[in-house]
Parts: structure tokens; C-alpha cells; sequence
């Protein structure tokens, strides 16, 4: 036991494994223990999950509603950035983890506290993007991951202790995978999605209906963009949360935003995760289709490359680094005239791009027709190919 360890702050969400890890600090360290809520858009009642945390035995409790920031610090730059792990993850929770960690850690400094602690088990990814946030904002405080360290096995462990210590445990039908929702996603791991041959249960799914549920009509929306942000939704402005709200609800009810990928965790182990990004899946289209049209070739070819580093940063947990805040300056630099519109048409979890326009369009039709025209002449063709050539016509032939 560590002796100097007088007060800890702790990322608490209310379900058994905080709960117990909450007395579990108190009895180790005998420690003040002040519980943290995140509110990322998860449906939760905090009054009641703040309640339960006070008679597990916080001195105190600290409630913050993170939403508008998430969406606005977090997951826009993701957007700007074409940034998706292995070309299917969205990045919603991983996204997520550096926000709720540097905010502990806000506190953490406020109340004088010696140690931070999270619930993330020593198997996954989430451990290290907490941990690497605690170092890069607050490397003097004691880290605390009681999943690596404590006696207990399993969830059958931590029932008989929460019933030891007068914790509540809710009385519900355990759930045959994982889950974890803010107001971005959904991601569902563990349990029955092991076997990689199954496919998901359907009513495992909440965000979005099944594609052969969705309306037999498609229906077409417009999202309008300035400097690379989501603004607005059918030529109406909207404030960052109900914009993502609105979209989820539009692309859910379309069966828009499901993946079942096998991915490759920080760690080493390859993981099958499930997930339901609606709103978010029509942004990543969007954003992209409203690129092609004012972003140079040179400039979109090398952001390619960018956009898979930047994906690997934010799933490896390494959102605040002197990469990340590099490459966050390039990629500003390339959305000053990613202003705009884009159509999308919506049909059984489809997702088709059907116009988009732009002030700062570079297309050029007077240019890419093959009617007549007096821009181009094609004759200057046959140079450009002879010296784009030169190297082939005189080189080694294999």
C-alpha cells in the first residue's frame, strides 16, 4: 500500500466494476475517493448513478456534461481529418477516452488529489488511452488500474464483494456481450461476438433499425459544411449536439451505420467489435465527397496518408502528443475551403453521394467535358506523355 496516496479520483460509471473499485480504493488505501460522471451522451440517470456513488462511500461527486465538447473538439477534427482505423472504425470511443481523462484530471488538480484510477481491464485498448492522457497533462499523479492489480477473477468476484459491502447490484439479465454508447455510437465486443462465424442477435442493435427494416423509399438529405465542420442539415443551422442528434436519428431509422469488423487492439490481440455509428457514418461520406471537389490532388493524395496516422494516434490513445498537434495544423491548413453542400441519398443502410457544390469548387466543367471547348488542347497530351513516359520507353524490361 502506498502511504502517501491520500485522495484519488476516480472515472466512475455507476455499473458493478466502478462501484466495487470505488469501496475497493477506500479499504486498499483507506483514501478519500472522489467519483467522476462523464456525460457523453450516454442515456443514463446520473442523479442516480450520483446517489449510488455517495453511498458506496465518495466524499464527493462531480457531474459533467461533456457532450458539446466531444462533438466539437473531438469528433469534428476526426471528421476534418478522414480519420477511420483499419477503413471501418469510426473512433466513438476511442475518441471519447482522452476527453473524459483530461477532465479527471481538471479535478484531479482542483481537489489536491495524489492519484487517478479507471475501471479499463488490463486486456484492452481503453487502459492505455486513459493512462496516456494522465501522463501528458499530469505525470506527477499516481495512476491506479485496480483490474491489473487486485485479487479478483472475475464478475462472479466482484458480486460477492459488492454484496460483502452492502453495494447494489443490479438484479437484471446479464447481457451476453459488452457494450459502450455516448452520443456519437455504440460499440458491442466480448461475450457471444467471439465467435467471429456468428452474426450479432438483432435486438443487440439500438441506434440504427436492420437495412431490411429500413423504409422502402430512400429519402435525400442535404448536410452543409464550413471549413471542413458540419453545420448544418437540410440548409438549417444547427448547434454541434443536435446536429448529431438529428443525423443519428435520420441515418438510424435508414438502417445507416453498422459494422462488424475483426480489428487489430493496441496490445496486440486481434478483437472483433461491433458497432453503430448512424449520423456519424453520413458525416465521414460527406466530408469527403465536399473534399473532392475543393481540395488540389496533390493535397488530398498526401492527406491519404495522413488521415491513416491520425486514425492509429487516436485508437492508440496518443491524442495529446506533439504528432497529433502537427498533424492537426496540417489538416486545418487543408478545410480553409471545405465550404459547402452535399446530397446524400438514403436506402436500406446505403449511403449514396448525389451531388455536392461548393463557392470554392475547383471543378472546372467547361474543363472535363468531352464536348467542344477552348481551354484544353488535347494535342499538348502527346509531350506530356512522352516525357511522363521516358523512364518506362528507356528503362530495364523485366
Amino acid at each position: 500500500m502506498d502511504s502517501k496516496i491520500r485522495k484519488i479520483v476516480l472515472a466512475y460509471s455507476g455499473g458493478l466494476d466502478t462501484s466495487v473499485i470505488l469501496k475497493w480504493l477506500i479499504l486498499k488505501y483507506n483514501a478519500e475517493v472522489i467519483a467522476y460522471i462523464a456525460n457523453v451522451g450516454q442515456q443514463e440517470d446520473f442523479e442516480a448513478i450520483k446517489r449510488k456513488a455517495l453511498d458506496t462511500g465518495a466524499s464527493k461527486v462531480y457531474v459533467k456534461d461533456l457532450k458539446e465538447e466531444f462533438i466539437k473538439e473531438y469528433i469534428f477534427p476526426i471528421i476534418k481529418a478522414d480519420a477511420v482505423y483499419e477503413s471501418k472504425y469510426l473512433l466513438g470511443t476511442a475518441a471519447a477516452r482522452p476527453l473524459i481523462a483530461k477532465h479527471q484530471i481538471e479535478i484531479a488538480k482542483e481537489e489536491n488529489a495524489d492519484a487517478v484510477a479507471h475501471g479499463a481491464t488490463g486486456k484492452g485498448n481503453d487502459q492505455v488511452r486513459f493512462e496516456l492522457t494522465y501522463k501528458a497533462l499530469a505525470p506527477e499523479l499516481k495512476i491506479i488500474a485496480p483490474w491489473r492489480e487486485w485479487e479478483f477473477k472475475g464478475r462472479e468476484d466482484l458480486i460477492k464483494f459488492a454484496k460483502q459491502n452492502n453495494i447494489p447490484v443490479p438484479i437484471t439479465k446479464k447481457k451476453p456481450y459488452s457494450s459502450d454508447s455516448n452520443i456519437f455510437h455504440i460499440s458491442y465486443e466480448s461475450g457471444i461476438l467471439e465467435d467471429i462465424w456468428a452474426e450479432p442477435l438483432e435486438d443487440m442493435f439500438i441506434m440504427t433499425k436492420s437495412p431490411e427494416n429500413a423504409p422502402d423509399k430512400p429519402i435525400y438529405i442535404t448536410i452543409d459544411f464550413e471549413k471542413g465542420e458540419p453545420v448544418g442539415i437540410n440548409g438549417k443551422i444547427l448547434p454541434p449536439v443536435e446536429l448529431i442528434q438529428k443525423l443519428n436519428k435520420i441515418a438510424g431509422e435508414n438502417g445507416i451505420g453498422r459494422v462488424d469488423m475483426v480489428e487489430n487492439r493496441l496490445i496486440g490481440i486481434k478483437n472483433r467489435g461491433v458497432y453503430e455509428t448512424p449520423g456519424g457514418t453520413l458525416l465521414f461520406v460527406a466530408h469527403k465527397e465536399l473534399e473532392s471537389i475543393t481540395i488540389d490532388r496533390e493535397t488530398m493524395h498526401f492527406k491519404e496518408l495522413i488521415s491513416l496516422r491520425y486514425s492509429e494516434l487516436v485508437y492508440y490513445g496518443q491524442w495529446f502528443t506533439p504528432l497529433k498537434k502537427a498533424l492537426d495544423a496540417f489538416i486545418e491548413r487543408t478545410q480553409k475551403y471545405v465550404t459547402g453542400t452535399v446530397r446524400l441519398k438514403l436506402y436500406k443502410g446505403n449511403v449514396i453521394c448525389v451531388g455536392r457544390k461548393s463557392p470554392y469548387s475547383l471543378y472546372n466543367p467547361d474543363l472535363a467535358t468531352f464536348e467542344k471547348e477552348e481551354i484544353y488542347n488535347q494535342k499538348d497530351a502527346e509531350g506530356f506523355i512522352n516525357l511522363f513516359g521516358l523512364q518506362i520507353k528507356y528503362g530495364h524490361k523485366e
